[in-house]
C-alpha cells in the first residue's frame, strides 16, 4: 500500500509538472507572436479600407417647382377683342344732307311727314362705307423636325475578370487559419465556400460570410462583431484564391 501511494504521488507530481512545462510553452510562444499578429491584423484591416472605401453620400439640394405653368411671350399672339369695330369716316357731304332733313322737318308741320327724310335716310345709308372687318390669323410656330442621331455599334462585351476553375486560398490571423475555395464560372464567381478551418474558434460564427462573395461579386465581406480575426482571415483567403483565377 505505501509503495503504491509513493508511486501515485511521483504520476501526480510529473503530470503537473508537464502541464505546467506546456503551459510555459504556450505562454512563451503566445508573447513572442503578439506583435507579429497585430501587425498581420493591422495590415489586413488597412487593405480592406485601401481596396473597398466607403463611399461618400451626397446631399442635393431641394428645388421646389412653380406650380402656376408660364407661357412664353410670342407663341401666341394676343387676339382683340369683337367689340372694337372701326368707326366709319363722317364727310362733309353727310352732314350738309343730314342738316338739310333737319331743317325740313322742322319747318313742316308736325301732321305731314317731310318727304326728304326717307331719301336723306337713304342717302345716308349709302354714303356710309362699310365697315372693315379686320381678319386675323393665329400664327402657329413652325414645329422643327427631330434631329436623327447617329446610331452607336453596341460596345464589345467586357473580358472576363477571371478564368474558370476552383481555386484555394489560405487567409491567416492570430486565432488560426482558413482555407477558401472559390468556384469561377463564365468569367463571375459562382459560390465561395470555407474548405478547412483551423481556428481556436467554430467557423459557424463566420458562416453568413461565404454566400457575401457570390452576391457581390468581390472577396469584401462584412465584418462579424466578436469573429473580427476569423473573418479577416476569410478575406485573406478569398483573396489570395481570386489572385490564383487571373
Amino acid at each position: 500500500m505505501t509503495q503504491r501511494a509513493s508511486n501515485k504521488k511521483v504520476a501526480n507530481k510529473l503530470v503537473a509538472a508537464s502541464c505546467a512545462a506546456v503551459l510555459a510553452v504556450y505562454v512563451a510562444g503566445y508573447a513572442r507572436t503578439q506583435k507579429a499578429a497585430d501587425r498581420l491584423t493591422a495590415q489586413i484591416a488597412t487593405e480592406r479600407k485601401a481596396q473597398h472605401p466607403v463611399p461618400e453620400q451626397t446631399i442635393y439640394p431641394f428645388k421646389p417647382l412653380s406650380r402656376t405653368p408660364t407661357v412664353p411671350e410670342g407663341v401666341y399672339p394676343s387676339i382683340p377683342s369683337a367689340s372694337s369695330k372701326p368707326k366709319a369716316a363722317v364727310t362733309n357731304v353727310d352732314r350738309e344732307t343730314t342738316r338739310a332733313a333737319t331743317t325740313t322737318e322742322e319747318s313742316s308741320p308736325a301732321s305731314e311727314p317731310s318727304p326728304a327724310a326717307p331719301v336723306a335716310a337713304a342717302v345716308e345709308l349709302a354714303s356710309a362705307p362699310t365697315p372693315a372687318v379686320s381678319e386675323h390669323k393665329l400664327e402657329v410656330p413652325a414645329v422643327s423636325s427631330p434631329a436623327v442621331l447617329p446610331v452607336e455599334s453596341a460596345p464589345a462585351p467586357a473580358k472576363p475578370a477571371w478564368k474558370d476553375g476552383v481555386y484555394t486560398g489560405w487567409g491567416y490571423s492570430r486565432h488560426g487559419n482558413i482555407e477558401a475555395a472559390v468556384v469561377i464560372e463564365n468569367g463571375r464567381i459562382a459560390s465561395a465556400t470555407i474548405s478547412q478551418c483551423r481556428t481556436r474558434y467554430s467557423c459557424s460564427v463566420i458562416d453568413k460570410l461565404p454566400p457575401q462573395v457570390a452576391q457581390r461579386q468581390s472577396p469584401d465581406v462584412d465584418y462579424v462583431s466578436g469573429a473580427t480575426q476569423s473573418a479577416d482571415a476569410f478575406y485573406g483567403a478569398v483573396v489570395e484564391a481570386l489572385s490564383k483565377a487571373k
